[in-house]
């Protein structure tokens, strides 16, 4: 009796499109659904979107899993759940959670399933439930702008608020000689920002969770640089943080902005001393590099 080959297994890919915080939580209950998918994560759709995928090697019970999606969202508006077979040859690829490598003026960053040689401006980052990838025009954006400032300044301290997976502290610290503090106010977030840290070649930045300067760590902090790749209403409510912990004459890349929400958050910084420096459009959507020129105000 002739066997069957493993290789013609029927393998399936389920994904849904969900809010960030309800995407996280999806990611995690997938991960304990039986039967156990060969690989979970999320990509980042835009800063208020992901997209979270679980493949499978054996066929899932869709109405539980839609049960189980349903109790992750708590409440939250998600997209339907969507279920592809996978071809064959594209299985370990998508296993993987593989996406291609991204480049960004100085800065390359691809994913483990694609090894390249370290050196300087080559970032590992595999796709997680921690957000930021470089696939996203947001993220991608912020690395082009430090690409910019690094042709004219080296940054002694170099902080990022909302840092998800570690990918822009982790491209700063790779370039620069500088004190690199990072915040999350998600501990899972941290925790694959470390591994990532420790994958680069980084391990000396600096991870707290925290909402955003809610920390000891940024007590008296002027950094050079700060990186907010945010919402709009978050970047707006840190302002004044924002204010107080940019040194004078520092620099301040701001992301996760459509291009349309830019002038109201370089209007809102304004107010608190900044003036804007270069602005960078990818796709819709805006990146702001903006100089402190002065104290200004440090409180609402």
């Amino acid at each position: 009796m002739e066997q069957a080959n493993p290789t013609d297994r029927i393998r399936r890919s389920v994904t849904i499109e969900a809010p960030t915080n309800a995407a996280a939580r999806i990611a995690s209950a997938l991960e304990e659904f039986w039967p156990a998918p060969d690989a979970v994560g999320l990509f980042e759709k835009g800063p208020e979107l992901a997209e979270v995928f679980a493949h499978y090697s054996e066929t899932p019970d869709m109405t539980m899993l839609e049960a189980l999606v349903a109790a992750a969202a708590d409440g939250e508006m998600v997209g339907p759940l969507r279920i592809e077979e996978i071809p064959n040859e594209d299985w370990v690829t998508l296993s993987q959670g593989q996406r291609g490598r991204v480049a960004a003026g100085r800065f390359l960053v691809h994913g483990s399933h694609e090894p390249i040689p370290p050196r300087r401006g080559v970032i590992e980052i595999d796709a997680s439930q921690a957000f930021g990838t470089a696939h996203h025009a947001s993220t991608k954006g912020c690395l082009m702008a430090l690409d910019a400032v690094l042709k004219y300044r080296q940054p002694r301290t170099v902080a990022d608020i909302g840092t998800g997976s570690g990918l822009l502290a982790i491209a700063a610290a790779k370039e620069t000689n500088a004190r690199v503090l990072a915040s999350d106010n998600d501990e899972i977030a941290v925790r694959i920002a470390e591994e990532n840290a420790q994958i680069n070649g980084t391990p000396h930045i600096r991870f707290v969770t925290a909402e955003g300067f809610a920390h000891p760590t940024f007590l008296g902090l002027q950094a050079d640089l700060i990186f907010g790749n945010l919402l709009k209403s978050i970047l707006f409510a840190l302002t004044p943080g924002f204010a107080r912990h940019t040194a004078p004459g520092g620099l301040a890349i701001l992301s996760g902005l459509t291009e349309d929400q830019a002038p109201s958050v370089e209007a809102r910084f304004g107010d608190f001393g900044f003036m804007v420096k270069r602005r960078f459009i990818l796709d819709g959507w805006a990146t702001l590099l903006l100089c402190r020129r002065s104290a200004g105000p440090l409180s609402d």
